[in-house]
């Protein structure tokens, strides 16, 4: 039972990085590049979709729980920065699910970044619905990895998925009265 306990405790090595970490400014500097690559991410986003909100998006026929144009801006800023406080969170973490962790975070911030351009500026609904059911996907799959490293920075990400999840309804909506 001693021996069960002692191989759950945390070793030596991982309380000197984790004290190192937190006296040191490189993990600030981790931070600042995970929040600039989610917020470029958002900018590609917001690149594709401006140009098209007062002509072709404006002509679709939107369901009644469209929201309005204006909520998306501040939501996913909100939600980039969510997601770079969460992967920065177990970024250097030792768990045995770290790369997993990091691959589907990278694979779901591919997934949103591909979304807008095929939406906006291909003006393929139908095609961008396909999208987003593999960014729930890679969302889903990133919370379960983090979950089993650090459950905050999962709970960071349950925004994210009811957004997301919300995003897939009015996608689908728009697919299905645009045929």
């Amino acid at each position: 039972m001693a021996a069960e306990n002692t191989a759950m405790e945390p070793s030596l090595e991982d309380l000197a990085r984790e004290r190192q970490d937190r006296t040191s400014t490189r993990p600030v500097w981790r931070l600042c590049g995970l929040l600039f690559l989610c917020l470029a991410v958002g900018a590609v986003g917001s690149a594709s979709t401006l140009p098209e909100i007062k002509g072709w998006y404006a002509g679709l026929i939107k369901p009644p729980f469209n929201p309005p144009n204006w909520i998306f801006g501040p939501v996913w800023t909100t939600l980039y920065v969510l997601m770079a406080v969460s992967i920065w969170r177990v970024w250097r973490s030792t768990h045995a699910d770290a790369l997993k962790t990091k691959v589907a975070f990278f694979v779901m911030l591919l997934l949103n970044a591909a979304w807008s351009p095929v939406f906006f500026t291909l003006h393929r609904p139908d095609l961008s619905l396909w999208i987003i059911y593999f960014y729930v996907g890679a969302l889903a799959l990133l919370i379960r990895h983090l979950w089993r490293q650090d459950r905050l920075a999962a709970a960071l990400q349950f925004p994210h998925l009811a957004w997301v999840l919300f995003a897939t309804a009015l996608n689908s909506a728009i697919a299905s009265l645009n045929k």
